[in-house]
């Protein structure tokens, strides 16, 4: 046609632009976000795509390695995250006050893990405290999974009365080496159990690693000092060459001899745990979305997926969806485990009846 100009090509250029900034991306990041946080247009990107020879569209995801070379080529250098972090990070800035200072929460419960060598007697020092028999129903005797409880202190003339913990049972056997290392991970305080008349064993060993490894404080438990045969201070002597010098020689690792046959000293254990905790400051916000780590994981063949989550800020309610690793969903069914037993209930009535402020282990079936 005559006087026809026929409109510009499309051209992109293949020169990069330098490096002037740095932007933080998640990993599947959509072109649309990915276009905003490099402050260009979205059908720019898609054009870079296609000369790269990817077809995508405005709300197709990418991998963090294309994402990152898009970046680059737009002038800008990544940080990649995961969707946890990004997660924890939109909820500690949602949990922030309104003058940008972090809302300081209220005091929580602390998180004992009981950890030991196998059959040194940590689950019978649990359903000592507890007034259960865990141990009778194992098989063999010995602890095959994690378990966590919340205990209340009865006592009335203990000055920690009243005061709530939240125990994790982990195996003592060798073969359950990353459950011991998982519950060290989820601990405010680790409550060693040694028994007074087989001393200091690899189990034992390695669960002080797991202890250091996760920087928690230690308090020893010398268990089993009934037996004729016990020996507390070759414990102790054993104990200090590993570094746990116990406070009446002039260290500052927490002793206290037990028997959790005849429940002796059980409120003074107790005690010192209140008074570990209490030198930590342990402070959770009731009013956020839920956040923890899951303990461990089942396939239930009426229920489905089942987690055992341990709460560690924030509030869990039935319905609320979650994010696992690389897995999503809704939880279906809250079982809350209590001092001797655990209720379920519907998503709507457990909502209602039992909010959490503290952390709590629980039982979620997913959707």
């Amino acid at each position: 046609m005559k006087g026809y100009v026929p409109p510009p090509r499309l051209t992109v250029s293949n020169e990069p632009l330098p490096i002037t900034r740095n932007i933080t991306i998640t990993e599947g990041i959509s072109v649309k976000d990915l276009a905003e946080k490099l402050d260009i247009r979205a059908k720019d990107l898609i054009a870079r795509l296609l000369g790269r020879g990817v077809f995508a569209t405005i709300n197709q995801t990418l991998d963090a390695e294309l994402a990152t070379d898009m970046a680059r080529f737009f002038g800008a250098d990544t940080n990649v995250i995961s969707f946890e972090e990004q997660a924890q990070k939109e909820i500690a800035e949602s949990s922030a006050g309104e003058d940008g200072a972090a809302v300081e929460g209220i005091a929580r419960p602390p998180v004992v893990t009981i950890m030991g060598h196998v059959d040194h007697g940590k689950t019978t020092l649990l359903d000592s405290i507890r007034l259960t028999n865990v141990a009778g129903g194992e098989a063999g005797g010995i602890t095959q999974h994690i378990g966590a409880y919340k205990v209340s202190i009865q006592d009335k003339e203990s000055p920690a009365f009243g005061r709530k913990i939240v125990f994790l049972d982990t195996p003592g056997h060798e073969a359950f080496t990353r459950m011991r290392a998982r519950g060290a991970k989820a601990t405010d305080i680790v409550v060693l159990v040694v028994a007074a008349d087989d001393g200091v064993m690899p189990q034992t060993l390695e669960a002080i690693d797991h202890a250091h490894a996760a920087e928690v404080p230690i308090i020893v438990a010398v268990n089993k000092i009934d037996k004729p045969d016990a020996l507390p201070d070759r414990v102790k002597k054993q104990l200090a060459d590993r570094g746990l010098m116990p406070e009446d020689w002039g260290g500052t690792t927490v002793f206290v001899d037990v028997s959790a046959k005849q429940k002796t000293n059980l409120n003074l254990l107790l005690e010192m745990v209140c008074l570990v905790a209490d030198l930590q400051e342990l402070r959770a916000t009731p009013d956020r979305p839920a956040t923890g780590v899951v303990l461990e994981a089942k396939l239930d063949r009426g229920r489905g997926p089942v987690a055992t989550v341990l709460v560690q800020n924030g509030t869990l309610r039935a319905g609320d969806n979650f994010v696992v690793g690389n897995v999503y969903g809704r939880s279906r069914v809250r079982e809350r485990k209590s001092l001797t037993s655990f209720s379920r209930a519907t998503c709507r009535a457990q909502s209602r009846s039992s909010a959490i402020c503290c952390p709590s282990s629980q039982t979620i079936a997913s959707a």
